[in-house]
Protein backbone atom coordinates (compact mmCIF):
# COMPACT_ATOMS: atom_id res chain seq x y z
CA UNK A 1 0.00 0.00 0.00
CA UNK A 2 1.18 3.38 -0.76
CA UNK A 3 2.55 6.00 1.66
CA UNK A 4 1.03 9.55 1.41
CA UNK A 5 2.22 11.35 -1.50
CA UNK A 6 4.44 14.63 -0.66
CA UNK A 7 2.19 17.86 -1.10
CA UNK A 8 4.61 19.25 -3.00
CA UNK A 9 7.04 18.03 -5.49
CA UNK A 10 10.82 17.02 -3.99
CA UNK A 11 14.35 16.85 -5.50
CA UNK A 12 16.83 14.54 -5.30
CA UNK A 13 17.38 13.47 -1.51
CA UNK A 14 15.54 15.87 -0.15
CA UNK A 15 13.54 13.39 1.99
CA UNK A 16 13.10 9.69 2.18
CA UNK A 17 10.01 7.45 2.63
CA UNK A 18 10.62 4.33 5.02
CA UNK A 19 8.33 1.04 4.84
CA UNK A 20 9.25 -1.36 7.28
CA UNK A 21 7.55 -5.19 7.10
CA UNK A 22 7.00 -7.09 10.52
CA UNK A 23 5.81 -10.98 10.97
CA UNK A 24 3.33 -11.22 13.35
CA UNK A 25 4.27 -14.80 15.59
CA UNK A 26 2.62 -16.67 18.67
CA UNK A 27 4.64 -15.39 21.85
CA UNK A 28 5.13 -19.40 23.01
CA UNK A 29 5.69 -20.94 19.93
CA UNK A 30 7.34 -18.47 17.49
CA UNK A 31 5.03 -19.99 15.04
CA UNK A 32 3.55 -17.34 12.29
CA UNK A 33 0.01 -16.38 13.55
CA UNK A 34 -1.94 -14.77 10.94
CA UNK A 35 -3.84 -11.70 12.78
CA UNK A 36 -2.53 -8.51 11.40
CA UNK A 37 -6.47 -7.70 10.66
CA UNK A 38 -7.37 -8.24 14.30
CA UNK A 39 -4.36 -5.83 15.10
CA UNK A 40 -5.36 -3.47 12.82
CA UNK A 41 -9.61 -3.77 14.49
CA UNK A 42 -7.95 -3.34 17.69
CA UNK A 43 -6.79 0.02 16.85
CA UNK A 44 -9.29 1.40 14.49
CA UNK A 45 -11.84 0.11 15.64
CA UNK A 46 -13.18 -1.61 12.65
CA UNK A 47 -11.11 -3.60 10.06
CA UNK A 48 -9.09 -1.94 7.82
CA UNK A 49 -6.00 -2.01 5.63
CA UNK A 50 -4.22 1.45 7.22
CA UNK A 51 -4.19 3.14 10.17
CA UNK A 52 -2.94 6.54 9.66
CA UNK A 53 -1.25 8.07 12.73
CA UNK A 54 0.70 11.60 12.21
CA UNK A 55 4.08 10.33 12.24
CA UNK A 56 3.30 6.93 11.03
CA UNK A 57 0.99 4.37 9.21
CA UNK A 58 0.26 0.43 9.71
CA UNK A 59 -0.87 -1.34 6.94
CA UNK A 60 -1.53 -4.92 6.02
CA UNK A 61 0.12 -6.45 3.49
CA UNK A 62 -0.54 -9.81 1.14
CA UNK A 63 -0.43 -12.17 3.94
CA UNK A 64 -2.55 -12.16 7.56
CA UNK A 65 0.88 -12.58 9.63
CA UNK A 66 2.22 -9.27 7.95
CA UNK A 67 2.02 -5.66 9.09
CA UNK A 68 3.55 -2.76 7.65
CA UNK A 69 4.88 0.17 9.60
CA UNK A 70 5.69 3.41 7.24
CA UNK A 71 6.52 6.63 7.73
CA UNK A 72 2.99 9.08 6.93
CA UNK A 73 5.03 11.44 4.97
CA UNK A 74 8.39 11.64 3.74
CA UNK A 75 11.09 12.39 6.15
CA UNK A 76 13.81 15.30 5.78
CA UNK A 77 15.96 13.11 7.80
CA UNK A 78 16.17 9.74 9.05
CA UNK A 79 16.87 9.82 12.93
CA UNK A 80 13.77 12.02 12.88
CA UNK A 81 11.82 8.67 11.83
CA UNK A 82 14.12 6.41 14.60
CA UNK A 83 11.39 7.34 17.38
CA UNK A 84 8.48 7.31 15.81
CA UNK A 85 9.07 3.68 14.66
CA UNK A 86 10.47 2.45 18.17
CA UNK A 87 7.23 4.36 19.52
CA UNK A 88 5.12 2.10 17.57
CA UNK A 89 6.82 -1.23 17.26
CA UNK A 90 5.73 -0.75 21.19
CA UNK A 91 2.13 0.13 20.46
CA UNK A 92 1.76 -2.93 18.13
CA UNK A 93 3.31 -5.45 20.35
CA UNK A 94 0.87 -3.87 23.47
CA UNK A 95 -2.16 -5.03 20.50
CA UNK A 96 -0.53 -8.25 20.22
CA UNK A 97 0.44 -9.09 23.69
CA UNK A 98 -3.40 -9.36 24.42
CA UNK A 99 -3.33 -12.17 21.24
CA UNK A 100 -0.79 -13.94 22.90
CA UNK A 101 1.24 -12.90 19.90
CA UNK A 102 4.10 -10.72 19.23
CA UNK A 103 6.89 -8.48 16.44
CA UNK A 104 9.17 -10.72 14.84
CA UNK A 105 12.42 -8.68 12.75
CA UNK A 106 14.29 -10.03 10.13
CA UNK A 107 13.49 -11.06 6.48
CA UNK A 108 12.28 -14.78 7.26
CA UNK A 109 10.48 -16.76 9.53
CA UNK A 110 13.65 -19.67 10.03
CA UNK A 111 10.99 -22.03 10.34
CA UNK A 112 7.90 -20.95 8.53
CA UNK A 113 5.99 -23.91 6.47
CA UNK A 114 4.13 -21.91 3.48
CA UNK A 115 2.80 -24.36 2.05
CA UNK A 116 0.40 -24.91 4.88
CA UNK A 117 0.75 -21.64 6.45
CA UNK A 118 -0.62 -19.52 4.06
CA UNK A 119 -3.16 -17.25 4.75
CA UNK A 120 -3.67 -14.55 2.51
CA UNK A 121 -5.50 -11.02 3.36
CA UNK A 122 -9.00 -11.57 3.13
CA UNK A 123 -10.97 -8.18 3.22
CA UNK A 124 -10.18 -5.16 1.43
CA UNK A 125 -8.02 -5.38 -1.84
CA UNK A 126 -8.12 -9.26 -1.68
CA UNK A 127 -8.88 -8.97 -5.02
CA UNK A 128 -5.66 -8.10 -5.68
CA UNK A 129 -4.12 -10.93 -3.77
CA UNK A 130 -6.21 -13.75 -4.82
CA UNK A 131 -5.12 -12.45 -8.45
CA UNK A 132 -1.37 -12.82 -7.55
CA UNK A 133 -2.08 -16.27 -5.57
CA UNK A 134 -4.04 -17.79 -9.01
CA UNK A 135 -0.77 -16.71 -11.18
CA UNK A 136 1.92 -16.97 -9.33
CA UNK A 137 0.93 -19.60 -6.59
CA UNK A 138 2.15 -17.57 -3.22
CA UNK A 139 2.12 -20.76 -1.57
CA UNK A 140 6.50 -20.50 -1.59
CA UNK A 141 8.61 -19.01 1.08
CA UNK A 142 9.25 -15.74 -1.76
CA UNK A 143 5.38 -14.58 -1.63
CA UNK A 144 4.47 -15.70 2.36
CA UNK A 145 7.85 -15.85 4.09
CA UNK A 146 9.67 -12.67 3.61
CA UNK A 147 10.00 -9.30 4.81
CA UNK A 148 11.93 -6.39 3.73
CA UNK A 149 12.41 -2.33 4.55
CA UNK A 150 11.44 -0.42 1.35
CA UNK A 151 13.22 2.80 0.80
CA UNK A 152 11.62 5.54 -1.40
CA UNK A 153 14.22 8.45 -2.43
CA UNK A 154 12.38 11.24 -5.26
CA UNK A 155 12.95 12.58 -8.15
CA UNK A 156 11.46 15.64 -9.47
CA UNK A 157 11.36 15.53 -13.49
CA UNK A 158 12.99 13.29 -15.55
CA UNK A 159 16.79 14.51 -15.68
CA UNK A 160 16.37 13.64 -12.02
CA UNK A 161 15.26 10.59 -12.42
CA UNK A 162 17.58 9.25 -15.03
CA UNK A 163 20.72 10.13 -12.59
CA UNK A 164 18.45 8.43 -9.77
CA UNK A 165 18.03 5.61 -11.06
CA UNK A 166 21.64 4.98 -12.82
CA UNK A 167 22.95 5.38 -9.31
CA UNK A 168 20.52 3.22 -7.35
CA UNK A 169 21.46 0.34 -9.89
CA UNK A 170 24.84 0.32 -9.24
CA UNK A 171 24.61 0.23 -5.59
CA UNK A 172 21.87 -2.64 -5.62
CA UNK A 173 24.15 -4.99 -6.00
CA UNK A 174 26.09 -4.60 -2.80
CA UNK A 175 23.36 -4.29 -0.65
CA UNK A 176 23.22 -7.91 0.42
CA UNK A 177 26.68 -7.07 2.26
CA UNK A 178 25.03 -4.41 4.33
CA UNK A 179 21.84 -5.66 5.22
CA UNK A 180 21.41 -9.32 4.17
CA UNK A 181 19.41 -10.66 7.64
CA UNK A 182 18.17 -14.31 6.30
CA UNK A 183 20.47 -16.84 6.38
CA UNK A 184 18.18 -19.66 7.70
CA UNK A 185 15.03 -21.30 5.91
CA UNK A 186 13.50 -24.29 7.03
CA UNK A 187 15.14 -24.92 9.98
CA UNK A 188 18.34 -25.06 8.01
CA UNK A 189 21.57 -22.93 7.78
CA UNK A 190 21.41 -22.79 3.83
CA UNK A 191 25.19 -21.66 2.99
CA UNK A 192 23.46 -18.36 1.79
CA UNK A 193 23.10 -14.83 3.71
CA UNK A 194 20.14 -13.60 1.97
CA UNK A 195 17.78 -16.61 1.17
CA UNK A 196 14.87 -13.85 0.79
CA UNK A 197 16.34 -12.42 -2.18
CA UNK A 198 17.53 -15.89 -3.58
CA UNK A 199 13.59 -16.89 -3.24
CA UNK A 200 12.34 -13.43 -4.31
CA UNK A 201 14.46 -13.77 -7.75
CA UNK A 202 12.23 -16.86 -8.85
CA UNK A 203 8.52 -15.98 -6.94
CA UNK A 204 7.60 -14.40 -10.51
CA UNK A 205 8.74 -17.36 -12.82
CA UNK A 206 5.41 -18.24 -14.44
CA UNK A 207 6.00 -14.70 -15.71
CA UNK A 208 9.75 -14.03 -16.01
CA UNK A 209 9.38 -10.34 -17.15
CA UNK A 210 7.88 -9.19 -14.16
CA UNK A 211 10.96 -9.55 -11.84
CA UNK A 212 13.45 -9.21 -14.77
CA UNK A 213 16.95 -10.26 -13.09
CA UNK A 214 16.50 -8.19 -9.88
CA UNK A 215 18.72 -5.38 -11.51
CA UNK A 216 16.62 -3.10 -13.39
CA UNK A 217 17.68 -2.23 -17.06
CA UNK A 218 19.60 0.44 -17.99
CA UNK A 219 16.20 2.50 -18.25
CA UNK A 220 17.17 6.18 -18.22
CA UNK A 221 13.94 8.36 -19.27
CA UNK A 222 10.31 8.35 -17.86
CA UNK A 223 8.56 7.50 -20.77
CA UNK A 224 11.59 5.44 -21.85
CA UNK A 225 10.90 3.05 -18.56
CA UNK A 226 7.08 3.06 -19.40
CA UNK A 227 7.78 1.58 -22.68
CA UNK A 228 10.46 -0.99 -21.99
CA UNK A 229 9.62 -1.95 -18.60
CA UNK A 230 5.99 -1.26 -17.67
CA UNK A 231 4.35 -2.08 -20.68
CA UNK A 232 6.07 -4.75 -21.54
CA UNK A 233 5.42 -6.32 -18.23
CA UNK A 234 1.26 -5.28 -18.62
CA UNK A 235 1.43 -6.93 -22.11
CA UNK A 236 3.28 -10.44 -20.74
CA UNK A 237 0.61 -10.15 -17.85
CA UNK A 238 -2.51 -9.44 -19.89
CA UNK A 239 -3.57 -12.77 -21.06
CA UNK A 240 -3.24 -14.39 -17.05
CA UNK A 241 -5.44 -10.93 -16.36
CA UNK A 242 -7.62 -9.68 -18.49
CA UNK A 243 -9.48 -7.69 -15.91
CA UNK A 244 -5.93 -5.56 -15.59
CA UNK A 245 -6.73 -6.35 -11.68
CA UNK A 246 -2.32 -6.44 -10.91
CA UNK A 247 -1.84 -3.88 -14.14
CA UNK A 248 -0.49 -1.73 -11.93
CA UNK A 249 3.38 -0.03 -11.51
CA UNK A 250 3.48 -1.77 -8.28
CA UNK A 251 3.40 -5.43 -9.95
CA UNK A 252 6.94 -4.38 -11.28
CA UNK A 253 8.73 -6.61 -8.90
CA UNK A 254 12.77 -5.63 -9.55
CA UNK A 255 14.78 -4.29 -7.01
CA UNK A 256 14.03 -1.11 -7.47
CA UNK A 257 11.08 0.24 -8.95
CA UNK A 258 9.35 3.67 -10.13
CA UNK A 259 6.66 4.55 -8.24
CA UNK A 260 5.12 7.84 -10.89
CA UNK A 261 2.35 7.96 -8.51
CA UNK A 262 4.62 9.39 -6.09
CA UNK A 263 7.54 10.64 -8.14
CA UNK A 264 9.89 7.98 -6.27
CA UNK A 265 12.00 5.26 -6.91
CA UNK A 266 11.50 2.27 -4.76
CA UNK A 267 14.19 0.38 -3.17
CA UNK A 268 13.25 -3.45 -2.37
CA UNK A 269 16.47 -4.98 -2.16
CA UNK A 270 16.74 -4.60 1.73
CA UNK A 271 15.99 -7.03 4.05
CA UNK A 272 14.17 -6.12 7.61
CA UNK A 273 16.90 -5.90 10.40
CA UNK A 274 16.81 -6.49 14.17
CA UNK A 275 14.99 -3.00 15.02
CA UNK A 276 14.35 0.43 13.81
CA UNK A 277 18.07 1.93 14.45
CA UNK A 278 19.38 -0.83 12.62
CA UNK A 279 17.00 -0.38 9.98
CA UNK A 280 17.28 3.09 9.59
CA UNK A 281 20.94 2.93 9.91
CA UNK A 282 20.98 1.08 6.87
CA UNK A 283 18.51 3.05 4.83
CA UNK A 284 21.22 6.16 5.68
CA UNK A 285 24.06 4.41 4.16
CA UNK A 286 22.35 3.53 1.40
CA UNK A 287 20.96 6.92 0.60
CA UNK A 288 24.63 8.73 1.46
CA UNK A 289 26.48 6.16 -0.39
CA UNK A 290 27.05 8.22 -3.37
CA UNK A 291 27.70 6.09 -6.56
CA UNK A 292 28.83 7.49 -9.46
CA UNK A 293 26.00 7.92 -12.13
CA UNK A 294 26.92 5.99 -15.12
CA UNK A 295 24.77 4.88 -17.07
CA UNK A 296 26.79 2.42 -19.42
CA UNK A 297 25.89 -0.56 -16.90
CA UNK A 298 23.98 -3.35 -18.27
CA UNK A 299 21.82 -5.79 -16.22
CA UNK A 300 24.16 -9.11 -16.17
CA UNK A 301 27.16 -7.46 -14.64
CA UNK A 302 25.02 -6.02 -11.64
CA UNK A 303 23.34 -9.38 -11.25
CA UNK A 304 26.42 -11.33 -11.23
CA UNK A 305 28.11 -9.36 -8.39
CA UNK A 306 24.32 -9.50 -7.03
CA UNK A 307 24.27 -13.39 -6.64
CA UNK A 308 28.01 -13.30 -5.01
CA UNK A 309 26.51 -11.16 -2.16
CA UNK A 310 23.00 -12.97 -1.83
CA UNK A 311 25.51 -16.00 -1.17
CA UNK A 312 28.28 -14.56 0.74
CA UNK A 313 26.86 -10.99 2.06
CA UNK A 314 29.79 -9.10 3.73
CA UNK A 315 32.58 -12.11 2.25
CA UNK A 316 31.81 -12.01 -1.39
CA UNK A 317 34.80 -11.03 -3.21
CA UNK A 318 33.76 -8.54 -5.99
CA UNK A 319 36.54 -9.10 -8.79
CA UNK A 320 34.68 -6.17 -11.62
CA UNK A 321 37.47 -3.63 -12.11
CA UNK A 322 35.38 -1.74 -13.34
CA UNK A 323 32.64 -1.70 -11.25
CA UNK A 324 35.48 -1.10 -8.44
CA UNK A 325 35.94 1.98 -10.31
CA UNK A 326 33.47 3.22 -10.90
CA UNK A 327 32.21 3.01 -6.36
CA UNK A 328 36.18 5.06 -6.47
CA UNK A 329 37.87 1.76 -5.02
CA UNK A 330 41.15 2.58 -6.24
CA UNK A 331 43.41 -0.67 -4.80
CA UNK A 332 41.72 -2.51 -7.80
CA UNK A 333 40.31 -6.04 -7.59
CA UNK A 334 39.35 -8.19 -5.60
CA UNK A 335 37.60 -6.53 -2.91
CA UNK A 336 34.71 -7.68 -0.51
CA UNK A 337 31.34 -6.64 0.03
CA UNK A 338 32.53 -5.40 3.47
CA UNK A 339 35.22 -3.38 2.71
CA UNK A 340 33.73 -1.45 0.08
CA UNK A 341 30.76 -0.28 2.15
CA UNK A 342 33.98 1.11 4.75
CA UNK A 343 35.56 2.68 1.60
CA UNK A 344 31.93 4.17 0.41
CA UNK A 345 31.21 5.36 3.66
CA UNK A 346 34.80 6.18 4.67
CA UNK A 347 34.16 8.57 1.34
CA UNK A 348 30.45 10.39 3.07
CA UNK A 349 32.57 10.74 6.02
CA UNK A 350 35.97 12.54 4.54
CA UNK A 351 33.51 15.16 2.59
CA UNK A 352 31.74 16.14 6.14
CA UNK A 353 28.05 14.84 5.03
CA UNK A 354 25.25 15.33 7.27
CA UNK A 355 22.89 12.48 7.94
CA UNK A 356 25.31 9.71 9.54
CA UNK A 357 26.03 11.28 12.84
CA UNK A 358 23.17 9.90 14.64
CA UNK A 359 23.44 6.30 13.07
CA UNK A 360 27.53 5.91 13.59
CA UNK A 361 27.47 2.92 16.17
CA UNK A 362 24.71 0.54 14.13
CA UNK A 363 26.88 1.58 11.13
CA UNK A 364 29.94 0.52 13.04
CA UNK A 365 28.68 -2.60 14.20
CA UNK A 366 27.39 -3.38 10.81
CA UNK A 367 31.00 -3.20 9.24
CA UNK A 368 32.67 -4.76 12.12
CA UNK A 369 30.71 -7.50 12.75
CA UNK A 370 28.94 -7.89 9.18
CA UNK A 371 25.47 -7.69 8.70
CA UNK A 372 22.55 -9.24 10.84
CA UNK A 373 23.04 -12.62 8.86
CA UNK A 374 26.37 -13.02 9.74
CA UNK A 375 25.33 -12.06 13.15
CA UNK A 376 22.87 -14.90 13.30
CA UNK A 377 24.88 -17.23 11.97
CA UNK A 378 27.43 -16.84 14.64
CA UNK A 379 25.16 -17.53 17.27
CA UNK A 380 23.35 -20.52 16.33
CA UNK A 381 26.42 -21.94 14.47
CA UNK A 382 26.36 -24.39 11.54
CA UNK A 383 23.64 -27.06 12.30
CA UNK A 384 21.55 -25.46 14.24
CA UNK A 385 19.28 -27.62 16.69
CA UNK A 386 15.79 -25.86 17.54
CA UNK A 387 16.22 -24.94 20.50
CA UNK A 388 19.28 -23.02 19.72
CA UNK A 389 17.02 -21.46 16.81
CA UNK A 390 14.12 -20.87 19.28
CA UNK A 391 16.24 -18.88 21.76
CA UNK A 392 18.01 -16.72 19.44
CA UNK A 393 15.23 -15.55 17.09
CA UNK A 394 13.01 -14.97 20.91
CA UNK A 395 16.35 -12.78 21.16
CA UNK A 396 15.51 -11.13 18.30
CA UNK A 397 12.26 -10.25 19.09
CA UNK A 398 13.67 -8.48 21.69
CA UNK A 399 15.91 -6.16 20.09
CA UNK A 400 13.26 -4.97 18.35
CA UNK A 401 10.65 -4.48 21.49
CA UNK A 402 13.79 -2.79 23.06
CA UNK A 403 15.46 -0.97 19.32
CA UNK A 404 18.79 -2.26 20.07
CA UNK A 405 21.16 -4.01 18.06
CA UNK A 406 21.68 -7.58 18.13
CA UNK A 407 25.17 -8.71 18.35
CA UNK A 408 26.59 -12.92 18.39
Amino acid sequence: MPMNIAAKPLSLFEAVGIEIEYMIVDRDTLRVMPVADRVLEAEAGSITTDVEFEDITWSNELVLHLIELKVTEPVARLSEAIPAFERHVARVNGHLEALGARLLPTAMHPAMDPATELRLWPHDFNAVYETFHRIFDCRGHGWANLQAMHVNLPFYCDEEFGRLHAAIRLILPILPALAASSPIMDRTATGLVDNRLAVYRSNCARIPRVGGRVIPEPVFAIQEYHDEILGKIYRDLAPHDPDGIIQEEWVNARGAIARFERNTIEIRLIDTQECPTADLAVAAAETWADAACQQSWEVEPLAEILEETIRDGDRAVIRDPAYLKALGWAAGPPCTGGRLWRHLLDEVRSRQQAGLECFEDAIEILLREGPLARRILRAVGPNPPADRLDRVYRRLCDHLSSNTLFTA
